[in-house]
This record gives structure tokens, C-alpha cells and sequence, in this order.
């Protein structure tokens, strides 16, 4: 069953997080996250969608973006923004998590200024992970 299917049968799931894209907010096999499927509303800025990314994968990441027809999307972790990310690719929207065993809500104070404060970091996360990988590339030699 795809994970539109399943969102289709019960309007949402709640899933365990794989990868490091969502870092620090998700940690793999540690945290989950719970999606409703995504109705006819448009998503905002901030949100955390789960779309699908042809052929058959599937991506959490943040909107950081509301363009006509289709957001840009960005991985808390990531320095790379999608793009075009059209408005029928996406199949839900994060509505909570499980982080360390403690279930959280997207409407908490807390998790609200740390969606934020990670997008208004970006530029300056961006530069500093770029340093670090260029040190690491002279160090190796």
C-alpha cells in the first residue's frame, strides 16, 4: 500500500523518520512523525509536507516557499531548496512528531519559533557548513 493510499483509507499516519534531512528536529530510528493527508487547502510557510518526488520516493521536508501552484522546500538539515515542488505531489502535512520518546504538536510555542528560527538561520548555516566541508577537504590532504 502507497502512502497515499494508506492516507486516503485513514487521513493520517504516523511514520519513523529515515535519513538525516530533518536533523535536529527527526533523528532516524529514534523519532516519528504523524501526516494528515493534505485536503484542498494550500500549505504555508513552515509547514512540514511529505511529498512525492517521482518515480516512487518519498521526501519530509519544510516549506520555505509559497509560490503559485508550488512551494520550495528545504530540509532543516540540507543546503539545497527544491524547487517546483507542485501543489499534486503533496500527500500530507506533519501535524506532530515523537522526539526522545515525548510527543510534540506543531502548534507548541516552542517547536513554532524553532520552525522559525531554522528557516531564518538558513543563509548562515548554509555559509557555515560550507567552511566546514571545505576545512575538511584541506585537512584530508
Amino acid at each position: 500500500m502507497t502512502y497515499e493510499e494508506y492516507l486516503e483509507k485513514n487521513g493520517e499516519m504516523t511514520y519513523t523518520n529515515r535519513g538525516v534531512s530533518m536533523l535536529p528536529l527527526l533523528k532516524q530510528d529514534r523519532d516519528m512523525f504523524t501526516v494528515r493527508r493534505k485536503g484542498e487547502e494550500r500549505c504555508r510557510k513552515y509547514d512540514v509536507i511529505l511529498y512525492r518526488r517521482p518515480p516512487e520516493s518519498y521526501v519530509l521536508h519544510r516549506v520555505v516557499k509559497v509560490c503559485s501552484g508550488s512551494y520550495v522546500t528545504l530540509g532543516d538539515n540540507c543546503l539545497n531548496k527544491e524547487n517546483n515542488i507542485m501543489e499534486e505531489d503533496v500527500i500530507g502535512v506533519m501535524t506532530g512528531f515523537v522526539r526522545k520518546g515525548r510527543e510534540h504538536s506543531v502548534n507548541e510555542l516552542h517547536y513554532r519559533l524553532y520552525s522559525r528560527f531554522i528557516v531564518f538561520t538558513y543563509p548562515l548555516r548554509k555559509c557555515f557548513k560550507k567552511a566546514k566541508n571545505k576545512l575538511r577537504q584541506i585537512l584530508k590532504k
